[in-house]
Formats: structure tokens, C-alpha cells, sequence
């Protein structure tokens, strides 16, 4: 095996805190695989780890997602082998060449999907899943609004729900992203307006569902563009974490529901992370998802892939490339 190299955070701080180093990922343990990375997919969780929002020891393994093949198997794995195409969303240290990964985070990549594409959607793919169908399944007619929606979780999420027959209002950080994004209502305004928009759009009701990743500066506006008893899935912080959240601003909105949910209590056993999966590649062979891979960048220039993504320069998915 060629020399195993990955990028790690050795400070708290901006992304020039990121460097390389080699490593010996050694061989796979009970129940493990050694995975030879060909892509990793960038998200905004690498964001937070780097700057210590989301506390690690230090020097700190970067990003989550990646795919590749199988190059070791460890005792006691069934049902994989030396040269499967897999993919993996769980854990820290996917900015490698090579990672071990306990094998029932681990899935089969099916043949007509790129491991390329499954590096770009195995997190963002499988969060549009729990978002759209595990949260509260929307029935056709009812409306939502997407933030962020040229980006990876976006480009995912508006086409699944749109599939379902839900009324998508789609918001972006400029007009050109808003206009790559295939939705009902395509919107790219400030947020201090986009609540009077967002009622005018839904005759003054509301909508069903807000999907807010963005966090901090969108919360206000996310509130106030729910219909009585919405609800409100806050599930990243790109803009910074939310305000601390009053009851009584809920029961004011009229009896609002909040949820903030993470992907990985979506999957937590395997037979969750195979459905989800399931459901995922099911979407993407009928083409109703599609990999949006906007951008590569080396995985040695993981810093560049961080100062776009955090100026907001990015669309669709992000993928680094070892």
C-alpha cells in the first residue's frame, strides 16, 4: 500500500489551521474495513469541528463522508470483501487516503452509481432522506420552505420532496444559485423579507414545513414563515448556532414544533442505515436525485475547499479528491 497520508485540524481556527500528515492506518479489527478513499465529500459539520464548535481532541481527523473500495477486511465481517465498492457517513477522518471504519457503518455502493457520486451524497443524500421521510412524511399539496437550497443538502432535498408532490419554496444566498434550483417557488431575497414572501406565496397561511440548515441569521425569519402548529427543522449551523429559543416565542407563533436532528440518530443501527440507504439509491437510479457535484479540489487543498464553502462560494456538492 502506498503511503497513507490525510488532512487534520492541529488547532481551533480558520482553515489555516488544516495540514497534512502521514499516518498508518494499520489493518482492520473485529468487525472493521479498511476503506482506499477515491472521494470525500466536504460539509459544513467540518466547519464546526475545525473551529472547535463541536469539541474533539486536538490534532483533530476532518470530514465524515467518503467512498471508495474495500482494501482489508478484519475478522468477523461477513458480507463484504477486498475490492467492494462502499461508502461511509459516520466518525471522523474521511480527509484521507485511507480510513478503518467499523463495518456495520459501511454500505454497499450499487453499480450504477460512481463512487464519486456516493461520495458527494452519502451524508447529504442520506440527511435529505431522514429529512424528507423520517421527520414528518408531507403529503402532496402541503408547502415547504428549503434554505440553502443550490447547496448539497438543498440540491438533494428539493427534488426528493417535489417527488412526493409537496409544494417546495425554495431560498437562496443569490439570485444565481436560486435560479439552478428546480423548485416551485424560487426565492433569493434577505430574511427580514422573506416571511411577507413566503405568506403571500401560501395566501397568507404559512407553510407546513421550514428546513432551515443555515442556523443563526435565518431563525427569525424561519419562525415567522410557519403556518399554526408547523414545524421548524433546524438541523445545521451554517450562519452560527441559533438564539437560545423561548417556549413563549412558540406559543406566540402559534404552537409552533422545533426539532433539531442529527443524521446519525437516524442511523444509529444497521438496519436503519441500510434502509436509508436503500431509499437514497433507490431515488438516484430513478433520477429523481442526482449527485450535484459543483466543485473538486484536491484533498491536500482541503483549506481552499474551506474558505469557499464558508464564503458561500459553493453549489451542490463539494467533493474532495485524494
Amino acid at each position: 500500500m502506498a503511503q497513507a497520508w490525510r488532512m487534520v485540524a492541529r488547532a481551533h481556527g480558520g482553515p489555516e489551521v488544516i495540514a497534512r500528515e502521514d499516518f498508518d492506518p494499520g489493518l482492520p479489527g473485529e468487525g472493521e474495513l479498511l476503506i482506499a478513499q477515491d472521494a470525500v465529500g466536504l460539509n459544513f459539520i467540518d466547519t464546526y469541528y475545525r473551529t472547535g464548535l463541536y469539541p474533539a481532541p486536538l490534532p483533530t481527523p476532518l470530514g465524515a463522508e467518503g467512498a471508495g473500495h474495500v482494501a482489508a477486511v478484519g475478522p468477523g465481517v461477513s458480507g463484504f470483501a477486498v475490492g467492494d465498492k462502499v461508502g461511509c457517513a459516520a466518525g471522523l477522518g474521511a480527509y484521507a487516503t485511507h480510513r478503518i471504519v467499523r463495518a456495520e457503518q459501511v454500505v454497499r455502493i450499487p453499480d450504477g452509481v460512481s463512487t464519486q457520486d456516493a461520495g458527494a451524497m452519502m451524508l447529504k443524500g442520506m440527511t435529505a432522506c431522514y429529512l424528507a421521510e423520517d421527520i414528518v412524511s408531507l403529503q402532496a399539496g402541503q408547502f415547504a420552505l428549503v434554505h440553502s437550497a443550490a447547496g448539497g443538502v438543498g440540491s438533494a432535498l428539493v427534488p426528493w420532496l417535489r417527488d412526493k408532490g409537496v409544494v417546495v419554496i425554495a431560498h437562496c444566498g443569490s439570485a444565481e444559485k436560486a435560479a439552478q434550483v428546480d423548485a416551485d417557488h424560487r426565492l433569493h431575497g434577505p430574511f427580514d423579507s422573506l416571511a411577507a414572501t413566503v405568506r403571500g406565496i401560501t395566501g397568507g397561511r404559512g407553510v407546513d414545513v421550514v428546513y432551515d440548515g443555515v442556523g443563526k441569521d435565518s431563525w427569525s425569519a424561519s419562525l415567522a414563515s410557519l403556518k399554526r402548529r408547523g414545524l421548524m427543522v433546524s438541523y445545521g449551523n451554517a450562519s452560527g448556532p441559533v438564539p437560545p429559543v423561548s417556549l413563549l416565542d412558540l406559543s406566540r407563533g402559534g404552537s409552533l414544533y422545533v426539532t433539531r436532528p442529527t443524521l446519525f440518530d437516524y442511523v444509529a443501527t444497521p438496519d436503519e442505515l441500510a434502509r436509508t440507504a436503500e431509499r437514497l439509491f433507490d431515488r438516484m437510479a430513478r433520477g429523481v436525485v442526482k449527485a450535484v457535484v459543483g466543485q473538486r479540489f484536491a484533498l491536500s487543498d482541503a483549506a481552499e475547499a474551506h474558505r469557499a464553502l464558508e464564503a458561500r462560494q459553493t453549489t451542490g456538492s463539494t467533493l474532495l479528491i485524494p
